[in-house]
């Protein structure tokens, strides 16, 4: 790193050329038998200091990805490069790359300190740089008073902290995470991702990040490669996926939807109608629709659902009376689910403010969004 421990509590991020590309996957393939492929054609470029995350469901191929660019798994087809040096051929202890594991892989035997000196010390470092330098990583992750205690005697977000800092203890350029957090329960959850985005805008270290989970992903990440039966969906900044998803699978897969299928009847200029199962009408962005006639799938998040009150002069391009099913309470939003256009389990998410709460099951009541928050994808 051009950065070291020392200075991972300056507050101001590593400056990073935003251009170069400093890992990459080149038309990369993986197969376990020879037949099935679990990467199809896998594309990358991560600039240096970036923060990117494989997301996507168990089996989807982002572990595979993570463990080739690590060493442990080789490529069928096609080249991984770190600095523009193709590394498919390097063993994993000469690659250079800090990895932390969702079980923390730390050695029972040893003290904290130790488990930290060993990366160190595989790496011939003298004992003076080695105590220099394992105290740093102890104040990077706030563990200064930890040194002799063993893994046994640490929570588990301790633990955590202790395998973060033994992979960055080195000075790595590129740091690779699998699932770290996945056996923490939620505030420690929340707790890391918060310290894990903290220490990556401190040292300005590359890293790629494995999860299954989408708020970990929109919370840590700088770009998001959804992936899907070895396939990556789409590949965006956090507000881009969620805002502006490129299919259904990615749309229902990052946050909540409400799902409408139908057929476009007809392009205005750039919109298009929706004609729904139900007989509805729809007002919708196409984003991919082959044209008038094909199916397609309408995406649109329940908080863009307003509630229209009778005298709201706000009108939108699609309004429906809908018919309350159940309201949950959830302190600083209510969600609602109503029966409307066909669907009986249609959410609503709306701030818990003044009147809001005077819903009931089985009212009536008018609902209405923008076309703009509505999108046509693949049916």
């Amino acid at each position: 790193m051009n950065e070291t421990l020392a200075e991972a509590g300056v507050e101001t991020a590593v400056t990073t050329d935003a251009s170069s590309c400093f890992a990459r996957f080149v038309n990369v393939q993986k197969s376990y038998d020879g037949i099935e492929l679990v990467v199809k054609d896998f594309n990358l470029d991560i600039r240096k200091g970036e923060f990117v995350t494989l997301l996507g469901p168990s089996g989807s191929g982002k572990t595979t990805c993570l463990m080739m660019m690590a060493g442990f798994e080789t490529p069928t087809h096609g080249e991984i490069l770190l600095k523009d040096k193709p590394i498919s051929g390097l063993p994993p202890h000469k690659r250079g790359i800090g990895m932390v594991f969702q079980n923390y892989a730390l050695f029972p035997h040893m003290t904290v300190a130790e488990n930290l000196s060993f990366p160190l010390e595989v790496r011939h470092l003298s004992k003076a740089e080695i105590k220099e330098k394992v105290d740093k990583a102890l104040a990077m992750v706030r563990l200064e008073e930890f040194g002799d205690r063993r893994p046994a005697q640490l929570s588990g977000g301790q633990q955590q902290r202790v395998a973060l800092a033994r992979a960055l203890v080195f000075e790595p350029e590129l740091v690779l995470m699998d699932e770290p957090l996945g056996a923490l329960d939620k505030n420690l959850r929340e707790e890391m991702q918060y310290e894990i985005k903290r220490i990556h805008a401190s040292l300005g270290v590359t890293m790629i990040y494995v999860t299954h989970d989408q708020t970990e992903a929109l919370t840590m990440s700088d770009r998001i490669a959804v992936f899907n039966d070895g396939i990556v969906q789409q590949l965006a900044s956090p507000d881009e996926l969620y805002e502006r998803p490129e299919n259904a699978f990615v749309a229902y897969f990052i946050g909540e939807n409400n799902r409408l299928v139908g057929e476009v009847s007809e392009r205005i200029g750039d919109d298009c109608k929706v004609r729904l199962d139900s007989g509805d009408t729809v007002i919708a962005k196409p984003v991919a629709v082959s044209g008038v006639g094909s199916r397609t799938t309408l995406s649109l998040r329940p908080e863009r659902v307003s509630i229209l009150r009778d005298d709201a002069a706000e009108r939108f391009d699609n309004q429906f009376t809908a018919t309350v099913q159940e309201v949950i309470y959830l302190g600083d939003h209510l969600r609602t689910r109503v029966s409307v256009c066909g669907n009986d389990d249609f959410i609503l998410k709306t701030p818990n403010a003044q009147g809001c709460g005077e819903m009931r099951p089985g009212q009536r009541i008018q609902v209405g969004w923008s076309s703009d928050d509505c999108r046509a994808l693949d049916a």
